[in-house]
């Protein structure tokens, strides 16, 4: 069968200090699936194939990449199937007007959603936009392979495990998929089917920009529980790896293929073991792959001893994400988040001294803190400047779809599924934020959110005041080492796309 599968745009507060321009890499795994399985497949990336385009949404918000009408026209008009990804709730809204507009203009297409949002929603989803023939939950390659095979051999899909229906008769829900325990047999992502020079060219990364990038999965899943993610509803709480000798086969691949020099791994939790980390740093550097490498998302501390970051350093990583989210004790057991803050900052110290950049993920606001644990969790942020962290990553709670969290609220009904909540779901600026604490309004989550900021990187520079000069020479010579860096970057070339698409507006006013 002929199948489409459509990247949308980013959605981006016009003041957000990152937006996640990066290559797709859960939909070019799914067309490697397909196309392996013998179907022909293309693909509308909105965001390589135009990552500078910006279309405003209205006064706080923009979209990064194509329009909806640039996509619809560039999706093939004899497409059998067309799949439509969405990863992040916030998108929702207008994902699902994307949707009405491709169904419109593809009538005989079956429409299926898929990634974290459709998982998170699946019923919802086909409530609200029944324009959707059916959605793929979790792990998408070996169900969006069994339905376009059960479509093209005109098969019931009620017989497809892991998919959401929509019928004559209602919603259906079809049985739950077993998570891919054998990953090392997952076909690589098709990377041929993107404009991937596009990333290279504007420097679109998941992590810092340290040369021509690109994005690689060591590992899938999370063996943990955390309240605040979706992980255990998109992936279950299992975590696989692949063996680090197929890793690095895919590394040199890129490494012929595109010329690559660094690596962003996409992984939730990319070092559980320490057996599975010291063998593929080894094997780095007994093979001489020579690239850096980094893990931007965050990971576990427990496996990072002396040691470990050692062997890090040596092999190629140059940055690394900690994610201890917060100082208070209470908050850790309440958000079932299983980290030894101690462990952690003695960790830190190791990666520092090895000359590996560190950054701090925290999370302010969940349900229940109050004032005492955020002070807790800001002089948690001094203790891990002090100790050498270069960076820090501070978001305020947002109760996303799929969390437990979120089925708390809702159950609740602290939440009402509207656009407006859609739309409020977690953008990185400093404006005034939903509260879902008792004790927090959101005018006090937004001062903590930019205090936390000003805390780290006032006492980071008094601290250490060389690191302040390095960081105003790096951001003038357009060379990035930490994700602050990054994020100041990408500050100034947003508001400089926004502004050229003021002056074009006034222009074509004038005309």
């Amino acid at each position: 069968m002929k199948v489409c599968l459509v990247r949308p745009p980013i959605l981006t507060g016009k003041l957000a200090f990152m937006s996640v321009l990066t290559p797709p890499l859960g939909p070019a795994y799914v067309a490697a699936a397909l196309r392996a399985s013998g179907h022909h497949v293309s693909m509308v990336d909105a965001v390589g194939e135009d990552p500078v385009q910006v279309n405003p949404v209205n006064q706080d918000y923009i979209l990064q990449g194509l329009s909806f009408d640039q996509i619809v026209r560039r999706i093939p008009p004899d497409s059998d199937v067309i799949g439509i990804s969405c990863m992040f709730s916030s998108e929702w809204v207008q994902v699902r007007e994307l949707i009405r507009k491709i169904a419109r203009n593809h009538k005989n297409a079956f429409i299926i959603g898929g990634g974290e949002h459709f998982t998170a929603t699946a019923e919802f989803c086909l409530q609200q936009c029944p324009e959707i023939n059916a959605i793929v939950l979790g792990e998408g390659e070996e169900t969006a392979v069994e339905l376009v095979n059960s479509l093209e051999q005109q098969i019931s899909l009620n017989s497809v495990d892991g998919l959401v229906l929509q019928c004559e008769t209602g919603i259906i829900k079809t049985r739950p998929r077993q998570r891919i325990k054998s990953i090392d047999n997952v076909v690589k992502p098709a990377w041929d089917l993107v404009n991937i020079d596009n990333y290279f060219k504007n420097n679109l990364y998941f992590g810092v920009n340290r040369g021509r990038s690109m994005p690689l999965l060591a590992s899938r899943g999370c063996p943990y529980h955390c309240t605040f993610c979706s992980n255990p509803a998109m992936w279950q709480p299992k975590w696989y790896a692949r063996t680090p000798q197929m890793v690095i086969d895919e590394i040199q691949e890129y490494k012929d293929k595109y010329s690559i020099s660094n690596i962003d791994f996409y992984d939730l939790t990319a070092i559980v073991k320490k057996s599975w980390i010291l063998e593929f740093a080894k094997l780095m550097v007994d093979q001489n792959v020579n690239v850096t490498w980094q893990i931007p998302a965050g990971t576990r501390s427990e496996a990072l001893d002396k040691e470990v970051t050692k062997w890090l350093y040596q092999s190629g990583c140059r940055n690394l994400t900690y994610a201890p989210e917060s100082g208070s004790m209470k908050t850790l057991k309440n958000s079932k988040k299983k980290v030894n803050l101690r462990s952690l900052q003695s960790s830190l110290r190791g990666a520092v001294k090895q000359k590996i950049n560190t950054k701090i993920n925290i999370l302010i606001g969940l349900p229940g803190e109050s004032h005492v644990d955020i002070w807790k969790t800001i002089m948690l942020l001094v203790k891990l400047s002090f100790a050498g962290a270069h960076d820090v990553s501070v978001a305020v709670f947002s109760a996303y779809p799929g969390t437990e969290e979120f089925q708390i609220l809702l159950n609740q009904k602290k939440i009402t599924l509207n656009d407006h909540y859609f739309q409020s779901l977690s953008y990185q600026d400093f404006k005034e934020k939903i509260s879902y604490s008792d004790h927090l309004s959101g005018a006090w989550l937004s001062f903590y959110n930019l205090l936390c900021f000003a805390v780290f990187y006032g006492s980071n520079y008094m601290f250490r005041p060389y690191r302040l000069i390095l960081t105003i020479m790096n951001i003038i010579r357009g060379k990035q080492e930490s994700r602050g860096e990054l994020a100041l970057t990408e500050m100034i070339k947003r508001r400089k796309s926004i502004k050229q698409l003021h002056l074009e507006k006034k222009q074509e006013s004038l005309l």
